[in-house]
């Protein structure tokens, strides 16, 4: 299950400009994060994670985008649903009469002389 998210967007970027613009004050950017984690109120983990979604969103890092895994997840959601729709039609097609060569229901129900 997913945690809520305790830190608003603006705190987010404003933590992460934070890094960017000192890392030229620090050995390393985990040094830089280090030192800035705890002002922001985060752990030094979250907030590399923050830098890492940011540098990748702006394409200085390797990887998927934000939005192009949204875009992903939205189209994964859509292939589970068709999925779905296809599984429940085959299904409701299995309970459909079957027609004869003639195009006549082929069951009892539909032969008025088995009917009788």
């Amino acid at each position: 299950m997913k945690k809520s998210n305790s830190y608003s967007p603006e705190i987010r970027e404003r933590a992460v400009r934070m890094v960017l613009e000192s890392l030229e004050d620090y050995p390393s950017e985990w040094a830089a994060i280090e030192s800035i984690a705890p002002k922001i109120g985060c752990v030094p983990r979250t907030l590399h994670g923050w830098v890492r979604k940011h540098q990748t969103n702006n394409g200085q890092r390797p990887g998927q985008t934000t939005v192009e895994r949204d875009f992903i997840k939205a189209l994964e959601r859509e292939n589970r649903e068709l999925r779905k729709a296809n599984e429940i039609l085959r299904l409701a097609i299995a309970y459909l009469p079957r027609r004869s060569a003639t195009g006549r229901h082929s069951g009892a129900a539909t032969n008025p002389e088995r009917l009788r």
